[in-house]
Formats: structure tokens, sequence, C-alpha cells
């Protein structure tokens, strides 16, 4: 994709000045180059608790801008806390692309410091967290895109015409939604380490619990390979929140039940009982709709959304693509992008009285017009925490052997204090949405 279509803002004060927080395997292979190559932004500085990866980071926009625009002096700041990079009055906007437990907080609080934000999924590591967030983002008025790259048409437009198929009947009334997701191996026990002096460790860990610091815990100081930190619960959900943040998400999209969320969940998963690595393993998890819909979600099925409607079925995937080769399962993939029950479904014509959906190009284009514009984008905070508790929810499903009553208006779990207890998790002081200064 070039910029033939995006106008070419020659004076600086045009420009969009954007700044990167996290510079891992998806900033330095994803974020910042679908960013950076559009002319009406500035790619301005980086942070990260690694210095040495924010360093690198430094070291990566400056090359890019020599390469790509021939530019021999660049400056880029450089920061190891973010919170000093918020402060910094000329920067627009940030893109954050941190592990999961450090989602929402820098969110908030850039929202707070009146920057517009672009987050990698999932929205938060907890519902509560992500209620927060959501809430922040409606009280200032910041633009919010959070990374679900399925809703535009750069890659893989085809979930998009998946959608409006289904949203305009071509499989009759939807009945069951059937979600595949990959899983993630177990590991082994890790041995504690020293902490690099690159490394900020107490920072890194944020609201959660001090655990001793083991390489494989957190990133590879020598590659930008798939982090550790990925397959620990204390940090993430595992693929549940990995993938299905995605899938998840166009389940509910397709369904056009963005902004709710089931009424009923039950699970069951396998768990890891050594080793450093903990989350789910092979996984079932069964939620119904107020509408009376079932969506079952396992890594049983191929990995892609299949609507079944009273007429058929449509099944989207990724086909044989990832956003990076070192995704689980990236080999062994070789599902259709895009296929039905009766293949005329797919030739269907959508009507100019039929529901048309929201056409975006590319995720992070779509993110800078709507900074410009200050109109929604295609994944605004709201569609964002709701996917993303819908994740959540199927976590703790897997965990409570018994069917849980949600209810989604008031996000509480019907008459169970049990499971009300894990939608939110104690924060380690000072880090934690809890202790964001409003």
């Amino acid at each position: 994709m070039t910029d033939t279509n995006i106008p070419k803002y020659l004076s600086p004060n045009d420009r969009i000045n954007i700044a990167q927080i996290g510079f891992g395997r998806i900033a330095e292979g994803h974020d910042l180059p679908l960013t950076i190559r559009h002319e009406d932004v500035r790619v301005v500085a980086v942070a990260d608790v690694d210095i040495k990866r924010a360093n690198d980071g430094k070291q990566w926009i400056e090359t890019w801008y020599r390469k790509n625009r021939g530019e021999s002096q660049v400056e880029i700041g450089v920061f190891q806390d973010y919170r000093e990079l918020l402060n910094d009055k000329s920067i627009d906007a940030v893109i954050i692309s941190t592990p999961d437990h450090w989602h929402a907080q820098p969110a908030i609080e850039a929202a707070l410091a009146g920057k517009d934000v672009y987050l990698q999924k999932p929205a938060s590591l907890t519902i509560r967290e992500g209620r927060q967030m959501s809430n922040a983002f409606h009280r200032t008025g910041r633009i919010f895109q959070i990374g679900a790259q399925q809703r535009s048409l750069d890659p893989w437009p085809q979930f998009h015409r998946a959608v409006e198929l289904v949203r305009n009947g071509r499989i009759g009334e939807i009945t069951h939604v059937e979600v595949g997701l990959m899983i993630d191996p177990a590991g082994d026990i890790e041995p504690e380490m020293p902490v690099p002096e690159n490394l900020d460790y107490e920072m890194w860990l944020g609201s959660t619990p001090y655990v001793y610091y083991t390489e494989k815990r957190v990133h590879p100081q020598d590659s930008y390979d798939r982090p550790g930190w990925m397959r620990c619960e204390q940090f993430g959900a595992g693929m549940i929140t990995g993938w299905g943040a995605h899938h998840i998400d166009t389940a509910q999209w397709g369904m056009d039940s963005e902004y709710t969320g089931p009424v009923e969940i039950e699970g069951k998963a396998e768990f890891p009982t050594t080793g450093l690595w903990d989350v789910h393993g092979h996984f079932h998890v069964r939620a119904k709709y107020a509408s009376g819909v079932i969506m079952d979600i396992a890594d049983s099925f191929p990995n892609g959304i299949r609507f079944i409607g009273s007429e058929g079925w449509i099944f989207v995937s990724r086909g044989e693509e990832a956003v990076t080769a070192s995704d689980p399962g990236f080999q062994e993939r070789k599902t259709i992008a895009l296929e039905a029950g009766d293949p005329k479904i797919l030739k269907s014509v959508i009507g100019p009285d039929e529901i048309h959906i929201d056409k975006s190009p590319e995720q992070h284009r779509n993110w800078l017009d709507s900074i410009r514009s200050r109109k929604p984008p295609i994944a605004p905070v709201e569609i964002a925490h709701r996917s993303c508790s819908f994740c959540l929810l199927s976590q703790i499903a897997m965990k409570l052997p018994k069917k849980l009553h949600w209810n989604p208006n008031a996000e509480r779990f019907i008459n169970d204090d049990e499971a009300n207890k894990m939608l939110s998790r104690p924060q380690r002081f000072p880090y934690g949405t809890d202790y964001v200064e409003y």
C-alpha cells in the first residue's frame, strides 16, 4: 500500500507528531512500519523500560528516515519512563505496543495528557481496567484505536466481506458461531538470573506481584523473537486474548453485538502444573447471548470464525497469513480465507438499501484519519473493551467449573462473589490504573 491517495502535508505544522511506547517485536515489525510510512506523520520519540530497546528504536527510526526520506540528521527523543514522554506537549499521539499488563494504564495516562492513542490488543489485563480505560477516553474525547486489523481491508478484506454478508442475512438468522484459536505449549522451570542493567525490571513488572527475573519471563535480550511473558498468566491470559481479541471481535462484529456480551458462559481448560509458562492449553468455552445465539470457542476448531445460520454458513480466517512468523501454528496454518456452505453466497451483491459496513483502508491509517477528522475510528475504545471482556470472561470460565451468569450492562456476574472477584486483580503500588490521578 502506498500514500498516493493521501495528501502530502508539506508544512511540519501539518504533521501528526507520534511517539512509540514499547519497542519490541510488534512495534518493530508492525506498528512502526505501518505508521511511519505516511507523509502526514512524524515519529519523534520512543520509550521502553529496557533502555537498550529504546535505543534500538531510535536507531530504527533514524535509519528509516535516512533510507526513505533522505534525511541525514534526525532527532529522536529516547525515554526509559514513558511518563516523561507524555509530558512533552509537542507529541500529539502515541502508539502503545507494550506487554498486556502495561496496556490500560499508559493508555489512560496518555488520554489525560491530551494524546490520541493506538493500542495493541488486548485492551486490558482485567475487565475492571478496561472499563476504567473506556471511561477515560469518553471523558477526555481523545481518539482511541485498538489493533484489530481484521476490521480493516488491508491486509485481510475477507473479514469485512464476511461480516457484511452475515449482517445482511445471507445465511439467514444466526444461531451458532464457532471460533477456533491456537494454544501455547507449556515450558520448563527457568532459573533466577541477574536483572540486566539496561532493564528497569521493577517498572516492567508494574502492577503485578514481584517475581524473580529470568529472561524467558520477559523478552529476549539479543533478539526480537516472541517474548516469554505472553505465556505467563501474571501478564496476560494466553491465546484466549492473544488471538481471541481478533476472532471474538470479528464474531461480535458479525453478530451486531459489539457493545454487549454473553449472558451465560461456561468452560473447561487444561493448565500446566509445572514450569514457568502457565497459560491455558487445550480448552473449550461455550457462551449464550440474550438473543439465544450460542458461541463455542475452542482450539479444536479450525483457526477462524464460522457463522452458522438458519440458511447456511460462512467461514472466515486469515488463510495462510499471520502478523508474524513467530505466531504459534504459523507453519501449520492451512485454513481457507473465506468459504461458505453454498459458494453462491460469496458472490452475493449487497444492495444500496442494505447494511453497508464502514470501510477502513488499514488500521493505522484509519487511526490517523480519525485524529484529523475527530470522528471515531473503525475499532474505538468501547468496542475494544467489550471484545477483550469476552476474552477475559472466557478465561474466568476456564477457571471456575460452573455455568456463570453475566450481566453485560452492569458488567458483573449475577449472584456470584467468587467470579466477581476475578474481574480485577490487586495492583502493586505505585503502578496500576487504580493509582492514576485524574
